[in-house]
């Protein structure tokens, strides 16, 4: 967490058969319908976890990881959201 919001760290899989989050370990794993071209996977990975949370798009930035399976986003919450996605996205 940063007074910016919070950071977290996942890793995407583009290409698959439905959107959805996979915990696995200590990484949350994000399953993409969209294909890894033109920056088509990052956008559906954004607008998947913003209908997700109910965060809006312009809320959610990938600051690490642009062209990799690895990313850390930046989510810009309030306190209560936080702990929503920290739920939901780590153990």
């Amino acid at each position: 967490m940063t007074n910016e919001g919070l950071i977290i760290n996942i890793k995407i899989i583009p290409n698959s058969s439905k959107n959805e989050i996979i915990q696995e370990g200590d990484c949350a794993k994000v399953k993409i319908t969209a294909q890894p071209i033109e920056n088509k996977a990052n956008k559906a990975l954004i607008e998947f976890l913003s209908k997700t949370f109910k965060v809006a798009k312009t809320n959610i930035q990938i600051i690490k990881g642009e062209t990799s399976k690895l990313k850390t986003l930046l989510f810009k919450v309030d306190d209560k959201k936080r702990l929503e996605i920290i739920s939901r996205l780590t153990k």
